[in-house]
């Protein structure tokens, strides 16, 4: 059995004293969650967090990592870094970092590696424009993207990898996948997993949907048998909201 994994991506939101507010006011309200509850938050933002979650079952994530150990590379944060600040996730490839900061297969992929060999928890960002589920073409691009990211890994390291599959015309869009749909989706990335790593491998990766995942919503897409959680964006910016989709089991 995958242990589902519930995650808050707060993107470019929250000052240190808000975040730490917000993480205060989440606390209790997840304390007896039977999920793995993660925030993501901006750097400034970790080491406020972190103090604030001390003693909960709330862990703290960055949400980007540069591939090099150090050098010249003005505002990116190295995986040892995002470790001695206490991170334990960080997410990696999320479709904003594609669509805005040049990110492509390749670097996600330099990027998880940095990130699994620091011993980080890569939450891995897959998933498609609009154009390419209107072409058909959503399988293939999400196996490729899979096998991409996670090339140079070990069976055991892809084991410990989360996967989020963001059909990206959802996010933000007010458009959510149909339960069906995400299931079926997240189902070829698993297959893919397989076919490269073998089914073993497969069945224990957990692969999120992060596609405007809600308290509305979340009780029907976490009982597909594929989905082990959710990558949230917005929702998680609220802790009743957030909680709402933590505890969706309740």
């Amino acid at each position: 059995m995958r242990k589902p994994i519930i995650a808050g991506n707060w993107k470019m939101n929250k000052t240190p004293a808000e975040a730490a507010a917000l993480v205060n006011e989440l606390k209790p309200l997840v304390a007896d969650a039977q999920c793995d509850v993660v925030v993501c938050v901006p750097a400034v933002d970790i080491a406020a967090v972190k103090e604030a979650a001390a003693g909960s079952n709330i862990k703290v994530g960055a949400q980007n990592v540069h591939w090099a150990a150090s050098g010249a590379y003005t505002g990116e944060l190295s995986a040892d870094m995002l470790v001695a600040a206490g991170v334990e996730y960080v997410v990696i490839g999320h479709s904003e970092r594609r669509q805005y900061f040049g990110e492509t297969d390749q670097t996600v992929n330099q990027r998880v590696l940095a990130a699994v060999n620091a011993g980080l928890k890569a939450i891995l960002c897959v998933g498609e424009m609009k154009d390419v589920r209107e072409a058909g073409a959503t399988d293939g691009l999400v196996d490729y993207q899979t096998i991409m990211a996670l090339n140079g890994l070990t069976a055991e390291q892809v084991a410990e990898v989360i996967i989020a599959y963001e059909p990206v015309w959802a996010i933000g869009t007010g458009l959510t996948a149909t339960d069906e749909q995400a299931n079926e989706t997240i189902g070829v990335i698993r297959k893919a997993i397989a076919r490269k790593y073998g089914q073993e491998c497969a069945d224990k990766v957990r692969i999120q949907y992060g596609g405007s995942m809600n308290p509305k919503n979340v009780k029907g897409l976490m009982a597909q048998p594929e989905i082990d959680g959710g990558l949230i964006g917005g929702a998680s910016l609220k802790a009743a909201d957030f909680s709402l989709v933590v505890n969706y089991d309740k």
